[in-house]
């Protein structure tokens, strides 16, 4: 298995999970708070989409799926179309809702446009420096891996607001 190859089976299983945890989904659902400030499974797949179509479009040197295929007007919110999420207020996040068509829609074409770069990787494009503001430097590969770390672990967070969800008949 080359390095692409192993990338791109990870980052399917990303698809996967935001899939399972879509499907069915209300917007009532999707728009569930364990409490008054949690987040919704809404803003963490949009969250994650976002993470994941940022950073691979910044390595690939590609426009942004969000802003390039006309995902920021779809979904209509009221922050600058260049934020993802980080640093957001509880009100900020109230703010995205979606229905699972649109979530899961723009996911996907993330996915595609992350599956298009990581078929161009060859095992040398992993140690090109991306950021040298660190020590040590951030490559390709240290990107990808945050990238990989960040959307599983918030699409384990929306499965398991998912569960809470269904349970409270949201």
């Amino acid at each position: 298995m080359t390095p692409s190859e192993l990338l791109i089976e990870e980052f399917s299983r990303i698809q996967g999970y935001v899939g399972a945890t879509l499907k069915d989904a209300t917007v009532t659902t999707l728009t569930y708070r364990a409490d008054a400030d949690a987040n919704t499974i809404a803003w963490l797949i949009w969250h994650l989409s976002r993470l994941q179509d940022d950073h691979i479009a910044d390595l690939a040197g590609t426009e942004q799926v969000y802003t390039g295929q006309g995902w920021a007007e779809r979904f209509g919110l009221p922050f600058e179309p260049k934020r993802i999420g980080y640093g957001f207020t509880s009100a900020e996040v109230a703010a995205v809702r979606a229905d699972a068509d649109l979530l899961g829609g723009y996911y996907d074409a993330v996915h595609t446009a992350t599956l298009t770069y990581l078929a161009t990787l060859g095992a040398a494009d992993l140690d090109r420096v991306v950021d040298a503001s660190w020590t040590p430097a951030v490559t390709v590969g240290v990107r990808l891996a945050s990238v990989l770390s960040d959307d599983l672990q918030h699409a384990g967070q929306a499965a398991f607001v998912r569960g809470l969800a269904d349970r409270a008949d949201a």
